[in-house]
């Protein structure tokens, strides 16, 4: 990969001018909602980015998609990636922050990837540092905003460091959502797992599975299920 772009099979992400650069996690978890959010008439990308996930999710639908960024520089990226996409009808972008933004519409599914530090659990409470994480958006912040903009029967998507999780699920059920499926990765069999993405709804069933990701094998490829995840995406796979 160039640092300043990453090349998928039906798009190009420049990110020379956004702080969250493509990595394998935001990948994974735009495959991984794509195939399931592709009956879904709107989608909201919130801190979109490089625009990597809404790219993603066109790819797989045919969703009206809007995004929202905060941050300018990234906002004029994330701008120039969706108009040199072959999903620019379908993909508006707004620069704003999403917890004062009027939306024009509530949306039936809510992807987002909010930023974080690999280091952020050093303060003596947990919710001491997770207050802290981020300057823009806390998790009880944005959750709030998923909660307004998201109809009655859509669902959402979150990337999470694997130790936040649980604390983000009381949060959402705080909130009357439900957790439909969790997805726990790591990056070999030797390593713990260090991400966990979450798929909420406000239908209660009291199922909620767990599944597990692999990125790499023991001898340095990647899995049969990763490269089945990904392979419509990566453009060696």
């Amino acid at each position: 990969m160039a640092n300043g772009y990453f090349q998928f099979k039906q798009f190009t992400v420049q990110q020379d001018q956004c702080a969250m650069k493509v990595c394998t996690d935001a990948c994974i978890l735009g495959a991984w909602f794509a195939a399931k959010t592709a009956n879904y008439t709107t989608v909201l990308d919130i801190g979109a980015g490089t625009g990597l996930l809404s790219l993603m999710l066109a790819q797989k639908s045919d969703s009206e998609i809007h995004g929202i960024e905060l941050d300018l520089g990234a906002y004029k990226q994330l701008k120039e990636n969706v108009q040199s996409s072959i999903w620019k009808e379908r993909i508006k972008v707004f620069p704003g922050d999403a917890r004062t933004y009027s939306f024009p519409i509530k949306y039936d599914f809510i992807i987002t990837n909010p930023p974080f530090f690999e280091n952020d659990l050093a303060s003596a409470t947990e919710g001491e540092q997770l207050a802290k994480h981020s300057k823009e958006l806390t998790l009880e912040e944005l959750i709030t905003v998923i909660a307004r903009s998201l109809e009655p029967h859509g669902s959402f998507g979150i990337l999470l460091p694997y130790q936040r999780w649980e604390y983000f699920n009381t949060l959402a059920t705080g909130k009357d959502f439900s957790l439909l499926e969790n997805l726990l990765v790591r990056q070999t069999p030797a390593h713990p797992f260090f991400r966990s993405i979450l798929h909420y709804s406000r239908n209660n069933d009291n199922f909620s599975p767990s599944f597990e990701l692999t990125i790499k094998g023991e001898d340095g490829n990647y899995t049969e299920d990763f490269v089945e995840l990904m392979k419509d995406y990566y453009l060696y796979l």
